[in-house]
């Protein structure tokens, strides 16, 4: 067992393969995606993130007396592809209601939300995840998925945590206060064992992937377009009664995600062999530590007072426009990984690293912009990468386009630039030069290749290194590899060393 912290007064955690050897996980992930609308759930006020607190409100939003409320048709919509794309069933008539509860982030003190009659139903998600002994897949079944509005955002200042325990004060923001939102609820998950983090990590990717498939929400973890509540609760192996959950509230990474659980595994199963109860509550995971803190007791739906909101009307998507919906999905990022697997002759690690590296799609649109996959695989997963990490950005956050990259792949392959004149071409791109041609004319990057410019550069080089020259003469002619470098060094790296070379031999008669 591992100890806990001096004065805590909590049991010890357990380690991790004591804890699922001798206790089963059941999992409940709650998932909530923003959606990527142009205005508000039921208002036109806009989305965008980022914006000065309190500039894109309204009083529906703001929930001010006589304000009412509309829905947003685009993000039905969307609501009803995500359903579909999970295999769910589509409701032909539900109702928004009333979420009552008191948080200053909440302008109305309720939420608008669906209850007991949500607009997708009894669905699954199929995930692959990979163990010593080959990918085993599990199928992840959904409960529901409804739509609502977001709340807005608490802002602690003072303190060390950014939490409201030991904050000077706190401010609200409603601009976030009525984006649309869906929430994926699973049932609960069975089986997973000694699985059940790599599992839970695996949905949430499977679902941002199909979510951005769809194109509903850019589902950028970081920016909370994303979140995720991880519920977990343990029972003794062989036993048929489960045990009580907890709930650790939006987590907002992956690998947190898979974290959450292993660290929730380990604290419970520290509480019952203990001879202690898991207390039903809300917990808030610690980023630093891979911990997570009490948070309050979790409330059942009736501590809620739900009721049917009487200022909206119901849903009713009728049969014909769910039938069109459904044709018109995009290709399911499961088989999409397939088909690029085989189409560029990737091997598993191969696909796996385009995967974790976010670059499936930046690849691929770079492909359709006529780069070979292996030069596009090349440049996302090496050059731009790094200046990714460096700059502390995602991937696709990177001020390059798809085509810009294309472009910078096709002067490479036309011998135009070397690998090392095209890093410069892209630091020029992302540093807001131009498209790369411009950034090669600007900056004089092009690659120098004809003998009219070559000629001199390579008699001055073999005049200043007699004695490497004699030697080439003499059949040595792994020598010019020396004057070549010269050449190189005289052109900033700009000379075509193939031909630099040519032009030598041809010139000492070693040709």
């Amino acid at each position: 067992m591992k100890s806990a912290p001096a004065g805590s007064g909590a049991p010890a955690t357990v380690a991790y393969d004591d804890a699922v050897r001798r206790y089963a996980p059941l999992l409940g992930l709650e998932v909530h995606i923003e959606l990527g609308t142009a205005s508000k759930m039921f208002c036109s006020c806009p989305t965008s993130f980022g914006a000065d607190p309190n500039t894109q409100v309204c009083p529906v939003c703001l929930a001010l007396p006589g304000s009412l409320p509309v829905v947003n048709g685009t993000a039905v919509e969307s609501a009803i592809r995500l359903g579909l794309a999970l295999n769910c069933s589509i409701a032909s008539w539900c109702r928004f209601a009333r979420k009552n509860y008191f948080y200053p982030d909440m302008p109305k003190n309720y939420q608008i939300s669906q209850y007991d009659e949500p607009l997708c139903s009894d669905g699954h998600l199929d995930v692959t995840v990979d163990t010593p002994d080959g990918p085993r897949e599990f199928r992840i079944p959904i409960e529901r998925v409804h739509m609502e509005e977001d709340t807005g955002k608490s802002l602690h200042v003072g303190g060390a945590t950014g939490r409201i325990h030991g904050a000077d004060h706190s401010n609200v923001d409603y601009n976030r206060a009525g984006i649309p939102l869906l929430e994926i609820v699973t049932r609960p998950i069975e089986g997973a064992g000694e699985l059940a983090p790599l599992v839970a990590r695996a949905y949430v990717a499977e679902l941002r992937a199909l979510a951005r498939s769809l194109g509903i929400s850019d589902v950028r973890m970081e920016e909370g377009s994303l979140r995720c509540d991880v519920n977990v609760s343990l029972s003794p192996v062989g036993s048929d009664e489960w045990g009580t959950r907890s709930e650790t509230k939006n987590v907002n990474s992956l690998r947190s995600v898979e974290r959450a659980v292993r660290s929730e595994i380990e604290r419970q199963a520290g509480v019952l062999d203990a001879g202690g109860r898991v207390v039903q509550e809300t917990r808030h995971f610690k980023e630093d530590t891979g911990t997570s803190v009490s948070g309050r007791s979790k409330e059942e739906a009736q501590d809620y007072r739900y009721f049917p909101d009487p200022d909206l009307v119901p849903v009713a998507p009728s049969a014909e426009w769910v039938e069109e919906l459904r044709a018109a999905l995009p290709e399911p990022p499961s088989v999409r990984r397939a088909r690029i697997k085989a189409e560029w002759s990737l091997t598993d690690e191969e696909l796996r690293d385009l995967i974790n590296a976010d670059a499936v799609d930046l690849v691929e649109a770079t492909v359709a912009a006529g780069a070979a996959p292996a030069d596009a695989r090349k440049w996302w997963l090496n050059e731009l990468s790094r200046r990714a990490t460096e700059s502390g950005v995602e991937l696709a956050g990177l001020p390059i386009s798809p085509e810009q990259v294309a472009r910078v792949c096709a002067l490479v392959s036309a011998g135009d630039l070397t690998n090392k004149l095209a890093r410069q071409v892209i630091e020029g791109v992302l540093d807001g030069e131009g498209e790369p041609d411009a950034v090669v004319e600007a900056r004089g990057l092009k690659v120098v290749s004809d003998d009219s410019a070559l000629g001199g550069i390579v008699d001055q080089v073999i005049a200043d290194n007699p004695d490497v020259a004699e030697k080439i003469r003499n059949g040595k002619t792994a020598a010019a590899g020396k004057l070549v470098g010269d050449v190189m060094k005289a052109t900033r790296g700009q000379a075509d060393a193939g031909r630099a070379r040519e032009l030598i031999l041809e010139r000492l008669g070693a040709a």
